[in-house]
């Protein structure tokens, strides 16, 4: 048996994408993905704030982060963002679904569109990117270095969350499921899918649940934190480690599952 561990955890020079890449968790992955010689692609809705980040990201990192533009709630911005992508590279060794959005109203006047919203955001957009995406993902995949695709799922797909949040647990739920059916389907292509359940991190959407306003810089996460079985958020180095061992060769193994990246919120209940 072959035992060498040269580079068991790299990703360098491989091509990897990450929707919602303009701020929060998408962020901190394209961050992580960079500081480890990754050519990273970010998009977003925002085109000014997505090409802020690239340039922030960039030159935080010494690497190549893009920006691109689309809205993928919308088939049209998913075949908008497929065409970008697709008129920039004949490969894609790296998918993270990461773009979400989330509705919070109480259970009886829970409204159509908060349904809708997130669901297309959630599930139909994290489906239909991975269907436009086949030919990029197929073109880098191989038997010795298999294409990874990645789905940000969340604890609130796993257990009931604390908030009247009914559409996103949901979707999250739908997105956890989807990805063992992506991997039965496409293993054997040397496209390998699995999901991350991240718990708190000092994000907008949680800000934004917690009372902070969105703010995620000179607010008490100190606060948030007590309540984690491991006594705080999660940070950047959290997260994007997990999403880099997923995408090395170190994480070549783990197929279709689930991981809840939390502080044990989920193991601990």
């Amino acid at each position: 048996m072959s035992m060498h561990f040269n580079d068991l955890f790299s990703i360098r020079g491989k091509t990897a994408l990450v929707t919602g890449g303009s701020r929060g968790i998408g962020e901190m992955i394209a961050a992580g993905f960079l500081a480890n010689g990754a050519k990273v692609y970010i998009a977003a809705r925002k085109a000014d704030v997505c090409a802020a980040t690239a340039n922030r990201l960039s030159e935080a990192y010494g690497g190549e982060c893009i920006a691109l533009t689309a809205d993928l709630s919308q088939l049209a911005g998913v075949e908008s963002l497929t065409k970008q992508l697709s008129e920039r590279e004949s490969t894609l060794d790296i998918l993270v679904n990461n773009a979400g959005a989330a509705w919070g109203a109480p259970l009886e006047l829970f409204p159509e569109v908060g349904w809708d919203k997130v669901m297309d955001t959630n599930v139909k957009g994290v489906f239909f990117l991975t269907q436009k995406l086949l030919p990029l993902l197929r073109q880098a995949a191989r038997a010795a270095s298999p294409a990874r695709v990645i789905n940000i799922g969340s604890v609130d797909g796993i257990k009931a969350a604390t908030f009247d949040s009914f559409s996103y647990g949901a979707s999250k739920a739908a997105v956890h499921h989807l990805t063992r059916f992506m991997a039965a389907h496409l293993t054997k292509e040397h496209i390998l899918f699995n999901a991350i359940a991240p718990g708190p991190f000092s994000t907008w959407m949680l800000s934004t649940g917690v009372g902070f306003g969105g703010e995620t810089e000179n607010v008490d996460w100190q606060l948030v934190g007590k309540h984690n079985p491991s006594g705080r958020v999660g940070t950047a180095q959290d997260i994007a480690g997990l999403a880099i061992f997923l995408c090395s060769r170190a994480g070549e193994y783990v197929v279709g599952q689930t991981i809840a990246c939390d502080g044990g919120v989920v193991g601990t209940s």
